[in-house]
């Protein structure tokens, strides 16, 4: 494996530490979460009790006030590889958190930060619709001002941590005429009108609680609003680069993840009299994938520096998820392919895993999608070259 030159001593010890927490905390509990469709609240709570949530967060909200994204990078890693992609800390912690961090008044990130901090309020963000998906400006659902309060209506789908989450921060159009005239809100458990549809099954990540939910007539207080009525298309752009680098590091730990097992699964498997990985097509297959991995492990290391330094920009953002998501499902299928029929047993934790990656060349913004922004970022607009 190339060397990975971006850690320090300090990220190193943090390693240990997540893996210890991983090893005692998620990955005794997998194949119960799995069966069950969702993780127990507890794990976010001894997460919270770890300060694994919210790192960034200022000390007196209850965080460490690190926003060092190499820490939420090695904790990830370590997530997916010694327990299931399907715990997603990352989505409360870097996906949802930061647009009450980030956008949200004083008071709302005292209500609702801390919270989040320890665990006790799980986080979701509720943006895509059955006819609004990648294309954010099609959303449907409105809140409208009602002077003393805001009335929301309409519905959202594919909601991760739709089940569990005790706030929702919900994407509604405020102005009708305009196409980018919408706003966030913070939705609370418990709000009259607000409920939750399904539990989605789905084709992987079975542990990932994945909702429909419904607005009938929730009055939310004019303090729920995060930051402009019209401004929500906007923070939702600034954000997203965030969002596909946590997809990204995410893909490139799973395809790791299959890697690893897929050769220690070869060098033991034996076939006409000899190790499987001795086998020259598992070497060529086993060595091309080395190489892609690696590279890709220097772009997505690269691209969390430039995050560090808030310079990651939506192109290279776009770039780096639609490399690591389709290298992902490459490797993972070639790993199957390698274990033979035993890959498709679900006893084995590839046949899992080729199911759980299907998801990471849609959410996020599809491949097809990344390939648009990058392509436009070229100067390769329709719009433009009329």
């Amino acid at each position: 494996m190339f060397p990975r030159t971006i850690f320090e001593a300090e990220h190193e010890m943090f390693r240990e530490t997540a893996r210890r927490f991983v090893e005692a905390e998620v990955a005794p509990h997998v194949d119960a979460w799995r069966g069950q469709g969702h993780v127990d609240r507890a794990v976010f709570r001894k997460a919270g009790e770890a300060g694994l949530l919210l790192m960034w967060a200022d000390e007196d909200l209850g965080g460490a006030g690190i926003a060092d994204l190499r820490f939420d990078q090695i904790l990830q890693e370590e997530v997916v590889r010694g327990g299931d992609p399907g715990f997603y800390q990352n989505l409360h912690s870097q996906i949802v958190a930061p647009y009450i961090g980030h956008f949200g008044s004083p008071d709302q990130k005292r209500r609702f930060l801390p919270g989040a901090v320890s665990g006790e309020t799980i986080l979701a963000l509720a943006m895509t619709e059955p006819s609004a998906g990648s294309d954010v400006a099609a959303i449907r659902t409105t809140a409208e001002d009602k002077g003393d309060h805001w009335l929301l209506n309409g519905s959202k789908t594919y909601i991760s941590n739709g089940i569990l989450a005790d706030v929702v921060i919900v994407a509604a159009r405020t102005d009708r005429e305009a196409r980018h005239g919408i706003g966030l809100f913070i939705v609370e458990r418990g709000m009259e009108g607000f409920e939750r549809g399904r539990k989605l099954g789905k084709l992987g990540l079975p542990m990932q609680d994945t909702a429909e939910l419904f607005f009938n007539d929730v009055k939310l207080p004019k303090e729920n609003l995060i930051g402009a009525p019209d401004r929500g298309f906007a923070y939702m752009a600034e954000l997203l680069a965030n969002e596909r680098l946590q997809v990204a590091i995410g893909s490139l730990a799973h395809a790791q993840a299959a890697f690893d097992l897929t050769l220690d699964f070869i060098r033991e498997r034996r076939a006409f009299g000899k190790p499987v990985g001795a086998m020259q097509n598992s070497r060529f297959v086993m060595a091309a994938l080395r190489t892609r991995l690696d590279a890709t492990q220097a772009f997505v290391d690269q691209c969390v520096m430039l995050a560090n330094a808030g310079r990651l920009t939506a192109d290279v953002a776009a770039e780096v998820k639609l490399l690591a998501s389709e290298l992902e499902n490459d490797t993972i299928d070639d790993c199957l392919q390698l274990h033979g029929g035993a890959g498709y047993m679900d006893e084995y934790r590839i046949s899992r895993m080729y199911a759980d990656a299907r998801v990471s060349r849609i959410f996020a913004g599809t491949s097809e999608i990344m390939k648009e922004i990058i392509g436009r970022a070229l100067g390769l607009d329709e719009r433009k070259l009329r």
